[in-house]
């Protein structure tokens, strides 16, 4: 991926000053990066719902999108480490803006929850999305069709990993053995098959997960490239589903699926 001069020089200080004065580097150069279109509807906060979702006086509900922060406690469950710090930087966020921020709505403008999905910007037109990336309070996801900010969402999240920031203090990268539930994950492990089918392109982990890349997807990501995965150690991340609870596990089959939602979401790494 070809890099700004602008980008680089983010990343180089934000190698070079350490993880106290990383977020105040970004926070420096956020609107350099991911510039908030001209014209963008403005939206009264009713409240803060968790470090990834936004209640509007209108009613509507509004997911981030390129972000997704840790799950807060939730019917009896606890809250995931740093959940709760990601929902008050927010809530700190939109304070400063006054309560009023602007959205860049998705191309695909709503989940199945009906929840708008946009990219949500302060009142100085600087991205909240990676303001939480940068200071390590969310990860970065990357879902089909709304990638508009991936790249500079990617370069806010490195910073914060290069300098062990928030949820990077300690690597929350897994193998693929680890998996004991559904939910989103940060695996890494060697490709030991990789096939194509019907169903898409499928990515072995082993005996323990495989990757999917859904056939409407396959057109993004470069085929040959995927094919020569076989040997190679990968990190993925995305929403882990249990196949044996849908039925659909066949004998030798592994039981975890992670569906890959855009090549942002699977990179290949260092043995």
């Amino acid at each position: 991926m070809d890099r700004s001069p602008s980008l680089s020089r983010l990343l180089k200080k934000a190698s070079l000053a350490g993880a106290f004065f990383v977020p105040a580097i970004w926070l420096s150069t956020a609107q350099a990066l991911c510039p908030a279109p001209s014209n963008l509807p403005t939206a009264q906060v009713q409240r803060v719902v968790d470090g990834d979702t936004l209640r509007l006086s209108d009613g509507r509900s509004v997911r981030m999108v390129g972000l997704n922060a840790p799950e807060t406690g939730k019917k009896g469950q606890s809250a995931q480490p740093f959940a709760e710090a990601a929902k008050r930087r927010l809530q700190t966020l939109v304070d400063e803006s006054n309560g009023q921020v602007s959205l860049r709505i998705g191309e695909q403008a709503a989940d199945h929850y009906g929840r708008t999905l946009a990219n949500v910007y302060g009142r100085n037109g600087a991205n909240l999305e990676a303001h939480l990336l940068a200071e390590g309070l969310g990860y970065l996801v990357a879902v089909s069709p709304n990638v508009a900010l991936v790249e500079c969402q990617q370069a806010a999240e490195k910073t914060a990993r290069q300098s062990g920031t928030g949820l990077w203090r300690n690597s929350p990268v897994q193998s693929p053995e680890q998996i004991s539930s559904g939910g989103f994950a940060l695996v890494s492990g060697r490709v030991t098959n990789v096939s194509r089918n019907g169903g898409g392109v499928w990515i072995e982990l082993g005996d323990a997960l495989v990757l999917r890349i859904a056939p409407n997807l396959v057109g993004e990501f470069e085929v040959a490239r995927l094919q020569r995965l076989k040997g190679q150690q990968v990190e993925a991340r995305g929403w882990v589903v249990d196949r044996s609870r849908r039925g659909g596990l066949n004998s030798g089959q592994p039981r975890w699926m992670m569906p890959i939602t855009h090549p942002a979401m699977l990179n290949t790494t260092s043995s």
